[in-house]
C-alpha cells in the first residue's frame, strides 16, 4: 500500500452513540489531476477491511480506460472512521488515557464515517463530485451521503448493497464478533488483542462473501474420488483467516462489523420510499448475481423507489466478491454509465 496523505480535524466529531471524539485523524489518497474547474472528482468509498489506496485492493479499476482513469479523473478515497489503516480508530490514542482506544473505541455508525468524509471534502475544497461509488459497505456510505447531502453526487454508483443490513447479513456479523470474545486476550490491552479470534471470524465472514458456488468453483479438490479428511478447502480458511490476522486489528474488526449492522438508510428519517425518493442524481444499482449477503432481489426496493435509477447485473461464480473479481463487466457498465447524458 502506498503512504496516505494525513488531515487532522480539530473539529469535535459528534457520534450518533452520543459520545464525542475530539478531533479527528483521516488518512487518504488521491489519483490524477484536479480539473480547474474541479469538474472530474471520483469519489470511492472502500469496503469493510480495505484502505484508501484504491489501486491495492481494486485490482485493475485505477487504470487508463477503466472507470478510475487518473488521466480524466481526479479520484478520491478516504480511510474509514474506525479502520487501522490511518483514520482514528481503535489503534489510535485515546487522549483521555495517553493510550490506544482498543475495546473502548466508541460504537460508530455508517453516517458517523460519512460525517467523516465531510470533513476532508470541506478541507479539499470539494463540493461535488461527478460519481460517488462504494461497494458493500462502501455502498452504504455513498447512499447515506447523497441522503445527507444532496447535490453533492452528480452520479451515483451503488454496487452490491442495498438500503438497510437484513437479519441475515447481522447474524454473520455477530457469529463474527462470537468468535472475537471467544479469543480471551480480546479484552486485554495487548497490541494483537483479539487476533486469533478475528482470524477465525474472517473464515466466518468468507463463506457469505463467496458462497457455495465460489467454494465449489475456486476450492474443489483436484481428484475428487480421493478425497477423505484432506479437503483443499481446510488450508485455504485458515490461510485467510491467517492473512487477516497478520493485517488487520480486531477491535477495529469489530467495531467495523456493528457499524455494518446500523445501517438502515430510512432511521429517523420517515418511510424508506420517501427517503430514497430525495436522491435525484442518476444512480447506478449494481448486483451480482450470487450474492448471498446482498442478493439481486434485495436491490429491487432502491431500484423500484430511486428517482433515476439504471440497474444492472453481475454475471460471477464469486459472490458478494464479484464486485472484486468481475472487474471487466464493472468497468464497463460503469463507463456506460458515466458516458449517458445526465437528466
Amino acid at each position: 500500500m502506498a503512504e496516505p496523505q494525513i488531515y487532522i480535524s480539530h473539529e469535535p466529531l459528534a457520534l450518533e452513540c452520543g459520545e464525542v471524539l475530539p478531533a479527528v485523524t483521516i488518512a487518504y489518497h488521491t489519483y490524477g489531476t484536479l480539473s480547474p474547474t474541479a469538474d472530474n472528482v471520483i469519489w470511492v468509498c472502500h469496503a469493510l477491511t480495505a484502505n484508501s489506496d484504491v489501486a491495492d485492493w481494486w485490482p485493475h479499476t485505477v487504470e487508463a480506460r477503466r472507470f478510475l482513469d487518473p488521466s480524466r479523473h481526479f479520484i478520491i478515497c478516504a480511510n474509514i472512521l474506525g479502520s487501522c489503516y490511518g483514520t482514528t480508530g481503535p489503534t489510535s490514542v485515546n487522549p483521555a488515557t495517553g493510550k490506544p482506544w482498543g475495546a473502548d473505541f466508541p460504537l460508530i455508525t455508517v453516517r458517523d464515517m460519512v460525517r467523516c468524509h465531510q470533513l476532508l471534502a470541506r478541507h479539499l475544497g470539494i463540493t461535488s463530485v461527478a460519481l460517488l461509488v462504494g461497494a458493500s459497505i462502501g455502498g452504504f456510505q455513498a447512499l447515506e451521503w447523497a441522503v445527507m447531502q444532496p447535490g453533492f453526487a452528480r452520479r451515483l454508483g451503488l454496487i452490491c448493497t442495498t438500503a438497510r443490513v437484513t437479519p441475515w447479513v447481522a447474524a454473520f456479523n455477530e457469529s463474527q464478533r462470537m468468535a472475537i470474545e471467544a479469543d480471551a486476550s480480546f479484552f486485554t490491552s495487548a497490541p494483537d488483542a483479539g487476533a486469533q479470534g478475528m482470524a477465525v471470524a474472517r473464515s466466518i465472514g468468507l463463506l457469505s462473501y463467496r458462497g457455495r458456488s465460489g467454494y465449489v468453483r475456486s476450492q474443489a479438490n483436484p481428484d475428487a474420488d480421493d478425497t477423505c479428511f484432506a479437503h483443499r478447502v481446510l488450508s485455504y480458511q485458515r490461510y485467510q483467516g491467517e492473512k487477516l490476522r497478520r493485517r488487520f486489528n480486531a477491535h477495529s474488526y469489530y467495531r467495523l462489523t456493528q457499524a455494518v449492522d446500523s445501517q438502515n438508510i430510512s432511521r429517523h428519517r420517515g418511510p424508506l420510499p420517501e427517503v430514497l425518493a430525495t436522491v435525484t442524481c442518476p444512480t447506478l444499482v449494481v448486483a451480482c448475481s450470487t450474492d448471498i449477503m446482498f442478493p439481486p432481489s434485495e436491490h429491487e426496493e432502491m431500484v423500484a423507489h430511486l428517482p433515476h435509477c439504471t440497474y444492472s447485473l453481475i454475471h460471477s461464480p464469486f459472490g458478494h466478491d464479484g464486485f472484486l473479481v468481475e472487474a471487466d463487466q464493472l468497468n464497463a457498465l460503469i463507463l456506460d454509465f458515466l458516458n449517458k447524458e445526465q437528466i
